[in-house]
């Protein structure tokens, strides 16, 4: 028996577990993936939407040409759905930048379980630029930064 081929992730709820943090990596393509995203006007408006967009906090961050990844916490309790939160700052973004149709539909998520895949997964992330070829060292990319700082309780 197969199961049915999923194109995009199901859509849970962050999950409490027991005054646990709930940190979130999220990752967002653009459209057809057209390479938009990578240069000073789109990380000025990214990063003005994520700070007027205040359901969800926005941590460390890479933005790619094509895609981004951040990490994400909520910043209301119960946490909004994060579905809610992204098409809002999607509308920002595409507001501020001019860039109208910019992204894919949906978005990719998964809820970091313990503090080892937070550090793991930044690790895994900043060096993206790197992998791609953008630059000499990972350091060097001018489009990763951290807005917030997303602490982990065990």
């Amino acid at each position: 028996m197969s199961l049915p081929h999923r194109k995009h992730p199901a859509r849970l709820p962050p999950l409490e577990r027991h005054n646990r943090s709930i940190i979130v990596f999220l990752t967002v393509c653009t459209k057809d993936r057209r390479h938009l995203l990578a240069n000073d006007h789109a990380h000025r408006a990214l990063t003005s939407a994520w700070a007027e967009a205040r359901d969800w906090w926005v941590g460390r961050y890479v933005i790619l040409p094509d895609h981004l990844h951040l990490f994400c916490a909520p910043g209301a309790w119960p946490p909004p759905p994060l579905a809610g939160w992204v098409s809002y700052w999607k509308r920002l973004f595409a507001r501020k930048s001019g860039l109208k149709a910019a992204w894919q539909q949906g978005f990719w998520d998964t809820q970091l379980r313990h503090h080892e895949s937070y550090a793991a997964k930044w690790d895994y992330v900043k060096n993206n630029p790197l992998r791609h070829g953008l630059v000499a060292q990972a350091g060097d990319w001018p489009y990763a930064a951290e807005l917030e700082t997303l602490d982990w309780h065990d």
